[in-house]
């Protein structure tokens, strides 16, 4: 099979070789040159590296003819998969069509979708109608139709602040406004095929997500995976119409106890989930998707840890440009028999600037596991507590950036 490969995600994320047969298959990568520089140097491979600021479909489109002989694209990244479309229909591939991919990609069309289905969700107004308050009037979220990790998120106290907030955007466009719910967030990862869930597991967040996205640390931890959870993943996949592939699927849990749908994404999820869904569940969510996609045999399914599995990162992306870190890890959260292994960053290595989730970029990351979901997640708590990432102050004193 040729294939086309359009690699935007790190490769140590995905491990493409666990599920494609490089020797077997023809595969040729194609992206910009710093996500092409992670490919291992002995793949073989094709490598079309575009240049660093050169549009991707237009770069692909420019790079590649239907004369290729491609037979699949492979689009793994949240922020590929309408880039794919555009790349199919251009070398004349069959595969999901916008209007699809856009149900799994923009939050309004998420939502208006499932309208009428019985699934709660926020409330929600694409774009505010002049002169008209909101349908309610409390806490309010805007946020962007097609953004990732929380960037740009922002939480306001009533719905007239958040209006406010809106018509202050310099392009409100891309930008909704939904109302917000009060609960833990979970997410259920899980694996697709023909239509139907065959792999999920379920996680609490510690912390939520737009809190790391304003420096406290970020994590979750799998639980069991109760009939009222599996039920709501299933009904998303079925009305979204999620064919194939990863889902990385958010929802509230209120005080009530009622599950109320947040958003879901057609890729894998970010952070740890990829290698503590493995540990947990034997299945390695990178490589049975491209098969999956692919149209090709499932690798065989590991044995389980038996184990629910965690993990918590300690934001970088907020720190002052150039400044010094200084961690503190006291030495009993390394001895503890909870943890798996511990990821610090090197004094002199730069955190990036922008939202990052992976474990060799932020300055702490821990992996941890219990054989009690319950037990697991006090452990975590404590360590968001009690770990700290800190820099000097321009006037000397010491600011906590994450606790």
């Amino acid at each position: 099979m040729k294939i086309l490969v359009i690699h935007q995600v790190p490769y140590r994320k995905i491990a493409y070789d666990r599920g494609i047969d490089h020797e077997r298959h023809q595969v040729t990568y194609i992206g910009h040159p710093h996500r092409m520089a992670d490919l291992p140097p002995g793949l073989r491979c094709e490598r079309i590296v575009l240049d660093a600021e050169e549009d991707l479909v237009a770069g692909v489109r420019a790079r590649t003819s239907p004369d290729d002989g491609y037979e699949k694209v492979l689009a793994l990244s949240e922020f590929g998969l309408v880039e794919a479309c555009h790349v199919r229909r251009h070398l004349g591939i069959d595969g999901p069509g916008l209007a699809q991919v856009e149900r799994v990609r923009d939050k309004v069309r998420m939502k208006e979708a499932l309208n009428g289905s019985g699934l709660r969700h926020p409330r929600f107004v694409p774009g505010p109608v002049a002169g008209r308050p909101l349908p309610w009037a409390g806490r309010t979220v805007l946020k962007p139709r097609q953004g990732a990790s929380s960037e740009d998120v922002t939480i306001h106290e009533t719905a007239d602040d958040a209006l406010n907030a809106y018509h202050n955007l310099a392009d409100a466009s891309d930008y909704q406004l939904e109302e917000h719910i009060e609960g833990d967030i979970l997410h259920a990862d899980g694996l697709v095929a023909a239509g139907r869930i065959v792999d999920l597991a379920v996680s609490r967040y510690v912390n939520k997500p737009v809190e790391y996205a304003n420096g406290l640390p970020l994590g979750s931890h799998q639980e069991p995976v109760s009939p009222a959870q599996q039920t709501l993943a299933e009904q998303v996949v079925e009305v979204l119409g999620i064919t194939e592939g990863s889902i990385h699927l958010e929802f509230f849990e209120t005080a009530e106890g009622e599950l109320v749908f947040l958003e879901v994404a057609n890729r894998v999820g970010g952070a740890g989930i990829v290698p503590m869904h493995e540990r947990h569940t034997g299945v390695h969510l990178p490589s049975h998707e491209i098969a999956v996609r692919l149209g090709l045999e499932r690798p065989p399914v590991q044995p389980p840890s038996g184990r629910y599995h965690g993990w918590l990162a300690f934001p970088g992306h907020h720190l002052p440009p150039g400044s010094v870190r200084r961690t503190d890890l006291p030495a009993w959260v390394g001895a503890h028999p909870c943890v798996d292994r511990i990821h610090v960053l090197a004094p002199d290595q730069e955190t990036p600037r922008h939202i990052t989730y992976q474990e060799w970029e932020v300055p702490v990351f821990i992996e941890a596991s219990h054989t009690d979901a319950k037990a697991l997640r006090h452990f975590l708590e404590t360590c968001a507590r009690v770990v700290s990432v800190t820099t000097p102050h321009a006037a000397g004193a010491d600011i906590e950036e994450a606790a």
